[in-house]
């Protein structure tokens, strides 16, 4: 095995290439004085592939790209990249504000196939502290040739995306066995043919994928619904319920609410984000709608639509029969118990952060809190051991201290700002000091300027009591 070292040690090295690595490799494209490298296992650049499906789109403005919320003036915005495919004529007469999945996707590989920073076909391997050298090691192998290369890094930042959450009475059955027949959302589109040809389908999950899962099974129907699988969307939500998309319902997607969030005792914040799911596990109002639409038509002249739709229900147990399977249903607002018989399953169950096994080999340097995950600062920065002179950073993995903005698109030119400027030990690009109209927590003890006279904006007159806030008397 070959094994090449480079010695001059990069400013910065990001491991993965998602939608956010690439955005702060986008950002500090050009930065003077910055030396950086991003680094991919995977040959080229893809984003959810399993779920590019026709007719997808993003559910957030073409605004939240991989730049624009940081530097508009970037060449590679999403409007410098219509510019270069010659679509922008066509992307203004189409008046979209959400543009399609797979039109996202290939915007991203564009991005990534020409920035010199991103190196593909380089699996991490280790990442790990070398003192004599004052730097992280980073070793990473090439699956084309077998090589090894180790370089150095000052910085380092994690962009390694989630794994999919699979439901414990399923994971036995995540076998080759079941392949095709037992899967995660994020496989969809490979077994899609398959599943569109079974007699009946089970989707679990209340957010956009299993929704979008959903309808285009329905849409493998007939017209009058009679070919195609059945179709039962299980969820475990009492409601099949929309995302909050509320002009001041999106200002949760703000930096004024990290840094409010930041401030919380950590039950408060497990609290809020338990409670806040419909910020970003919600479904989209016009796929509900599509739903519906595909379901009024299948029961025109009275005919029994060949799909279920059932909230307020938890898988509990689940095993193979014959050639299929039976779920075992908990119903809890009834507190009822049932089962259900189906030809497949397919779990929109969302993801998780992971801790990568590259880590390992600095897993005893990182501070973990007590349920083994990161502590991570306003910086993003993860907190390590005194002697690591380096700083390591994590991008969407940081929803229990940064809250339900860790996993949306929309902060990510943002966050990947306020690390290159962390990185950099200066103010490469300007990010907002505030983004809201919400006051969220507190208001201030300050009378704003233009507050007007008599009103309550006052601080408490004695600690423990309460601030108050109203309006002019």
């Amino acid at each position: 095995m070959t094994v090449t070292e480079q010695q001059n040690p990069y400013d910065l090295v990001g491991v993965g290439i998602g939608p956010f690595n690439l955005s702060l490799a986008a950002l500090s494209d050009g930065v003077p004085g910055l030396r950086t490298l991003f680094l991919d296992s995977k040959p080229a650049f893809s984003w959810h592939p399993g779920l590019l499906m026709d007719g997808t789109v993003l559910q957030v403005p073409f605004l939240a790209d991989l730049v624009t919320m940081a530097d508009p003036t970037s060449p590679w915005s999403y409007l410098n990249y219509l510019r270069n495919h010659d679509r922008m004529f066509p992307f203004f007469f189409s008046e979209r504000f959400h543009i399609p999945r797979r039109e996202y996707d290939h915007y991203c590989r564009w991005v990534a196939e020409h920035l010199p920073s991103c190196r593909f076909d380089a699996e991490v391997t280790s990442v790990a502290w070398d003192d004599e050298a004052g730097s992280f090691a980073v070793t990473h192998r090439s699956a084309k040739d077998g090589g090894t290369t180790r370089v150095l890094a000052r910085q380092v930042v994690l962009g390694v995306g989630t794994e999919p959450v699979v439901p414990e009475p399923l994971r036995p059955l995540l076998t080759e066995h079941h392949t095709g027949r037992v899967l995660h959302s994020a496989d969809y589109r490979t077994h899609r043919a398959r599943l569109a040809d079974a007699d009946d389908v089970t989707v679990i999950g209340a957010g956009q994928s299993g929704a979008e899962v959903a309808l285009d099974l329905l849409r493998h129907q007939d017209g009058q619904g009679q070919d195609g699988p059945y179709v039962r969307w299980l969820a475990r939500t009492n409601a099949f319920a929309p995302m909050e998309y509320s002009k001041i319902g999106l200002e949760h997607f703000t930096p004024d609410y990290i840094r409010y969030f930041r401030g919380l005792p950590e039950r408060e914040r497990e609290r809020l984000v338990s409670e806040q799911w419909q910020l970003y596990k919600g479904v989209s109002e016009e796929t509900l709608g599509d739903i519906h639409d595909e379901l009024y038509e299948r029961t025109i002249g009275g005919t029994e639509p060949r799909a279920a739709l059932h909230p307020g229900v938890e898988i509990v147990a689940a095993e193979a029969e014959d050639d299929g399977y039976v779920l075992t249903c908990h119903h809890a607002p009834q507190s009822a118990t049932f089962d259900v018989r189906t030809s497949a399953v397919v779990m929109a169950t969302g993801y998780t952060a992971r801790r990568p096994a590259f880590l390992d080999t600095l897993a005893a340097l990182v501070d973990w809190d007590d349920r083994g995950r990161y502590q991570v600062d306003g910086d993003y920065r993860v907190a390590l051991d005194p002697r690591v002179a380096g700083s390591l950073y994590v991008q969407n993995a940081e929803m229990h201290t940064h809250g339900v903005g860790a996993p949306d698109l929309t902060l990510g030119a943002w966050r990947a700002a306020t690390i290159l400027n962390a990185a950099a030990g200066r103010t490469v690009l300007r990010v907002p000091e505030r983004a809201a109209w919400t006051t969220f927590g507190v208001p201030q003890q300050t009378a704003p300027e233009n507050a007007p006279a008599g009103g309550v904006w006052r601080a408490p007159a004695q600690q423990g009591r309460r601030a108050e806030a109203g309006t002019p008397r």
